[in-house]
């Protein structure tokens, strides 16, 4: 579900681009400090997997349990759709202290059940997620002299075909003190400190069976435990018990607890963002200048027309001009399936809409990592409350195409509000009967289905009613001409549109395909992405290129007698959603080849699906509407014979 959301608004998210300040705390997330002493607890959170990317719960597995119980930490509603589940841990610290040798629990002897699950998960390359102070475990590996960053532990490991478990692990904690950023206790003086850091080495270590005895959790080793992370020694095998142990150490650090986040959301190949940025401000500059040369001309008919001065300029472009004049009578005249165009074209200003809100709200902190699910959740109101956008576009385009009739607006507006949640419904019913089948934490519980059903029945489809009342309430879009009795015939093209409009979707393409792979490995390889300020720009020039391809599209059509730009418009920006589409079937073949059976495959498809599907509307839109203003302007500022 977590891929659904985020790649519904893949190419719209952005970061807060004000830089913190010490007095500056993200909303929803504020210090904790620590005296020494007190106790850290350690939550888990779902399992996870490149190679399936189906998610399980962490208790679904034989791990050691707290001694109270298993408890379920309080989510909100963008967590649950990303199918996280955070369950409290047996982890725990004492603020300040290091701990070694210290003992967790002995599990087993292993069912041939549970051993069987746990190698299963091993193949699969599951990773461990453990949070502290909301901060997930990192974990760091050198490659090629380099060092790596990764999210998470890997389980186990498969090694010449005999499964290792790492069931011991070296925790550190790095600290703050607390009144280095003026929050000291002034009146106790008592030192406090803020964790900014949780890194994790876990590694595979033997234990002896008899030397655990009647040891209690967290009680110590009486002998030392010296584990190397290269080291494999603890064997996943039916009948056989696994012990678990930890260490952990506290390290003083000179990182902020407001800039506590910069390790995980470091940026990385700045340049090749710039250099997607400064491909993209080439095509936009390319397009405009086409533009700039449409409307030159249009503006020097009109001078040569009404002042009558210049002969030989007239002559020149007269051949030109009078093939889109001769089709005034035309141009406005309703497209076929004039109710679909106006539904979608209202579901994508809705989709656009969204996109500015996160965009906004990003941009001011309001939505920050450290909140988790605060991203899904805002996009997911702010989807809901848009439908009056939606409305309020769809029913005044129709009446403005229908020449004013008030009739059925509502029946256009139920169905604004339900064109695309009911694909996405289908789409996600799909998706969910697939992992309810594998019990995976990813599914969406029945109870939030309800839930969501019945925020979008008593919420988006209320407000979108309301938007096409007001649309309808509004005064309509008188055209500048009228239209003719008789359509006029269209002169036999020398190519086929379709193949025009096919190949304008390769420009706004262009302007996104080197950001896209960034976005897709954030999506599908658990890979950190959080550069969203080169994704603002990315989609500003997206929206810019989108217009500008449609409205030459829209001349070159209108240049030849085509009067037929309705659906010619919508589809000429809307094109690039073909080309996101294969680009997403190139990446699953060349780039997901680890991806695991047809589950795995068909949850990918089914929600790149969707993200295409969302990406068609907003495009299209842009360029339906760019080209209406387009063609409204340009019939109303010049004089018809």
């Amino acid at each position: 579900m977590e891929i659904f959301l985020l790649s519904l608004c893949f190419p719209f998210l952005l970061f807060p681009v004000l830089s913190p300040t010490e007095a500056f705390y993200l909303p929803g997330s504020y210090p904790h400090p620590y005296g020494d002493g007190d106790f850290l607890s350690v939550k888990v959170n779902s399992l996870t997997s490149i190679d399936t990317e189906i998610p399980f719960g962490y208790y679904t597995l034989p791990f050691c349990k707290p001694i109270n119980g298993v408890q379920n930490s309080r989510e909100n509603l963008g967590e649950l759709l990303m199918g996280d589940r955070i369950e409290s841990s047996p982890y725990r610290f004492k603020s300040y202290v290091n701990e070694t040798d210290v003992f967790l629990c002995s599990i087993g002897p292993l069912s041939k059940e549970e051993a069987k699950i746990m190698k299963l998960r091993i193949d699969q390359f599951y990773q461990v997620n453990l949070i502290l102070d909301n901060l997930p475990a990192i974990r760091y590996t050198e490659k090629g002299g380099v060092r790596v960053r990764w999210v998470g532990f890997p389980l186990g490991l498969n090694y010449n075909n005999v499964y290792y478990i790492f069931n011991h692990l070296k925790f550190k904690v790095l600290v703050h003190n607390h009144g280095d950023d003026d929050h000291n206790d002034r009146y106790n003086k008592v030192t406090k400190r803020v964790v900014v850091g949780f890194e994790v080495s876990p590694c595979s270590y033997r234990h002896e069976i008899k030397g655990v005895g009647n040891l209690e959790m967290y009680q110590k080793f009486p002998s030392g435990i010296n584990c190397d992370g290269l080291s494999l020694a603890m064997v996943v095998k039916a009948g056989e018990p696994i012990v678990f142990s930890y260490e952990v150490s506290f390290e003083d650090s000179n990182i902020k607890w407001f800039s506590r986040w910069d390790g995980y959301l470091k940026m990385d190949g700045s340049r090749i963002h710039w250099f997607s940025i400064l491909n993209s401000l080439m095509v936009v500059a390319f397009l405009a200048a086409i533009v700039l040369v449409i409307f030159l001309r249009t503006i020097r008919r009109d001078l040569a027309q009404f002042e009558e001065t210049d002969k030989d300029v007239q002559a020149e472009i007269s051949e030109e001009i009078s093939s889109w004049k001769l089709v005034a009578g035309d141009i406005f005249r309703p497209p076929p399936n004039t109710d679909l165009l106006c539904i979608l074209v209202g579901d994508g200003v809705q989709m656009l809409g969204m996109a500015f809100v996160v965009v906004l709200l990003a941009a001011f902190g309001v939505i920050s990592p450290a909140s988790h699910g605060a991203l899904l959740t805002g996009m997911l109101f702010s989807y809901l409350i848009l439908g009056f956008v939606a409305g309020y576009v769809s029913v005044k385009l129709w009446r403005t195409v229908n020449g004013g009739d008030s009739k059925n607006w509502a029946s256009v507006s139920w169905r604004a509000a339900c064109f695309f949640p009911g694909l996405a419904f289908l789409v996600l019913v799909s998706m969910n009967s697939l992992l309810w089948e594998s019990e995976s934490t990813g599914a969406i519980p029945f109870y939030l289905f309800v839930f969501i059903l019945l925020l979008w029945l008593f919420v988006s489809v209320p407000l979108t009613l309301v938007g096409g009342y007001v649309g309808l309430k509004s005064n309509t879009i008188e055209y500048p001409v009228r239209i003719s009795h008789i359509s006029r015939e269209i002169p036999p093209p020398k190519y086929p549109s379709w193949l025009v409009v096919i190949g304008a979707g390769t420009l706004p393409f262009g302007t996104l395909f080197i950001e896209l792979y960034f976005i897709m490995s954030s999506l599908w390889l658990g890979q950190v992405y959080y550069v969203f300020g080169f994704l603002l720009m990315v989609m500003i020039l997206l929206v810019i290129v989108c217009a500008e391809v449609a409205l030459v599209l829209t001349y070159m059509h209108l240049c030849v007698e085509d009067w037929r730009w309705w659906w010619q418009s919508f589809f000429s920006s809307g094109s690039v959603a073909i080309y996101i589409l294969i680009y997403c079937v190139n990446y699953l073949i060349f780039d997901l080849q680890s991806l695991s059976g047809p589950v795995s495959a068909a949850l990918y498809l089914g929600y790149s699906l969707l993200m295409v599907v969302a990406v068609l509307l907003a495009t299209g839109s842009v360029g339906f509407l760019s080209s209406f203003w387009f063609v409204y302007f340009l019939f109303s500022s010049v004089k018809l014979d």
